[in-house]
């Protein structure tokens, strides 16, 4: 799977960015502030209907215009004449509208599933490094990269946690609110709901960090001169011993009629997938806290090329995105990550200095400069 055309109006800088890609490694370079991570933003938001930067759309638009538009022609393969144009319209403060090959869908989400991404980005060293909410979603990207319907389960979930957090505040009595004599009749419908839920999320959760480490292991193998190995566990209140849903559903519910009463004087739900996390382990110690700078870089990056090694065990093959990665690996690591994902259908890398880039990654190149993008023929 590979990205050959993009075409970008009032996204971020640009007020207009037509580009013809190639499968295989495409990159581009430019100063910092120029644009260059606004372009593999754009692919990466056509797959996920959000962006690795930041969490709401109003960014996305250009000051000053009132939508931006995002198309671009996706190829089945190298060698494969097949191909879908992809196009999303991102509404400030409105529903976003999406077609595919012109025609208007009912909903964006139906574009999910169609491209595959995998991004490794400097905010990915916050999978190793930061709170738990960072390694949830991790975990739940590449869930819903996976299994596209999965992101719609993962929203379903986040509607019902909200909704049963709004009744356990009425039920402590925060916030002046008017007791309800039916509270408790309604918040038993609410467990089973989040209960239904939260299995298929952690279920999803459970079998892809059991299929994702095995690779992760031996990609930090081949990244990191090291003899540390990478492993991983989940870290839940329910303890699980199996991704059965039927199982993960009746320990829910028996986890939140254990902790009822405590539920009720918070205000808020503390049963359930939100508030789980992943330990990732660098040999006997966490990572986090005891990984150098190095290591915890060399382990984000294991954690994405492992994802894609994965996706591609599942018979995806992925576009892979490198956001300006390689000015933060010493030229070791750069030579091994080169070598690790010279066999991707498509390898869109940003870079701010052409030298950081290994002699491996030769393709297309583009300058990209004050906004403006233009094919480097050197």
């Amino acid at each position: 799977m590979y990205v050959d055309h993009l075409t970008l109006a009032d996204f971020r800088s640009y007020r207009h960015v037509d580009l013809g890609l190639d499968a295989g490694v495409v990159t581009f370079v430019g100063a910092n502030g120029q644009g260059k991570t606004n372009l593999v933003e754009a692919i990466d938001y056509l797959a996920t209907l959000g962006s690795h930067r930041v969490s709401s759309d109003l960014p996305l638009v250009r000051h000053g215009a009132d939508q931006a538009t995002i198309k671009a022609r996706v190829r089945a393969g190298r060698g494969d004449e097949r191909a879908l144009v992809l196009e999303i319209d991102i509404v400030a403060r409105r529903a976003n509208r999406a077609r595919l090959n012109r025609s208007p869908l009912q909903r964006p989400r139906e574009l999910l599933g169609i491209l595959r991404t995998v991004v490794f980005s400097p905010e990915d060293l916050a999978i190793v490094k930061g709170d738990p909410s960072a390694r949830r979603h991790f975990l739940d990207s590449l869930v819903a990269t996976r299994w596209p319907r999965m992101a719609g389960v993962r929203q379903d979930y986040d509607k019902v946690l909200q909704q049963r957090n709004s009744l356990l505040k009425t039920l402590s009595g925060r916030g002046g609110r008017t007791p309800d004599p039916y509270a408790e009749d309604t918040l038993k419908i609410w467990n089973e709901q989040l209960a239904a839920l939260g299995a298929e999320v952690l279920s999803a959760r459970l079998d892809t960090l059991a299929a994702l480490m095995p690779h992760t292991s031996r990609a930090y193998a081949d990244i990191a001169p090291t003899n540390n190995v990478a492993t991983a566990g989940y870290r839940s209140s329910l303890e699980p011993t199996s991704s059965d849903r039927a199982e993960l559903a009746a320990a829910l519910l028996a986890q939140m009629d254990s902790r009822h009463a405590e539920e009720v004087a918070r205000g808020v739900s503390l049963v359930g997938p939100h508030r789980d996390d992943v330990e990732l382990v660098l040999g006997d110690l966490p990572a986090k806290g005891y990984a150098s700078h190095g290591e915890s870089w060399s382990y984000a990056l294991a954690l994405k090329l492992g994802g894609f090694q994965l996706l591609r065990a599942d018979g995806i093959e992925p576009v892979l995105i490198l956001d300006d990665v390689f000015a933060e690996l010493d030229a070791t690591r750069r030579e091994r990550l080169a070598g690790g994902v010279l066999g991707a259908d498509q390898v869109l890398v940003t870079a701010a200095v052409a030298e950081d880039l290994p002699a491996a990654l030769a393709g297309r190149r583009y300058r990209v400069a004050a906004g403006e993008v233009t094919e480097d023929d050197d």
